[in-house]
């Protein structure tokens, strides 16, 4: 079954964008690039958020976040609500994101994993779908997780 993605990246992740883009074409799944356009320095929070609030907007499609390790990109995606950016290193954990946290968006480091891996992930996290079941109320409760002053 076909799949929407979309995709962004920040400097340290832009040289693996075309490839990363082209697999997912090759999967048969669309491809959206919300950018860089270039491999100039930017803040990985600002591609992040773009990616994430594009999710949010379109029920049933799914992320593709890269920067240099994954970590940022990744800490920043969750900062908004709805949003289950798990970062990833091999298919096992992008299988498991999936089935037990309905994450929504695959992060990954340029850095970090090869392309043989990636593509792995990306198509373990595209045909992998969630078990609900014991996994529905934890993902609930993240949903509902508002921390700050009142940890308790």
């Amino acid at each position: 079954m076909s799949k929407k993605f979309y995709i962004a990246t920040d400097h340290a992740g832009y040289a693996l964008k075309a490839y990363v883009k082209d697999f997912v074409r090759e999967l048969g799944h669309e491809i959206i690039d919300l950018g860089p356009d270039s491999a100039d320095r930017v803040d990985y929070p600002d591609f992040a958020k773009k990616c994430a609030k594009s999710v949010l907007a379109d029920e049933g499609s799914f992320g593709i976040l890269i920067c240099g390790t994954g970590i940022g990109i990744s800490i920043a995606a969750n900062k908004i609500p709805g949003i289950r950016a798990a970062l990833c290193h091999d298919t096992y954990t992008a299988k498991l994101t999936r089935q037990h946290n309905d994450a929504n968006i695959l992060c990954f480091g340029e850095r970090v994993v090869g392309k043989g891996v990636i593509e792995d992930m990306i198509e373990t996290f595209a045909s992998t779908e969630f078990e609900g079941g014991r996994h529905a109320g934890r993902v609930a409760k993240i949903e509902g997780c508002t921390f700050g002053a009142n940890l308790g």
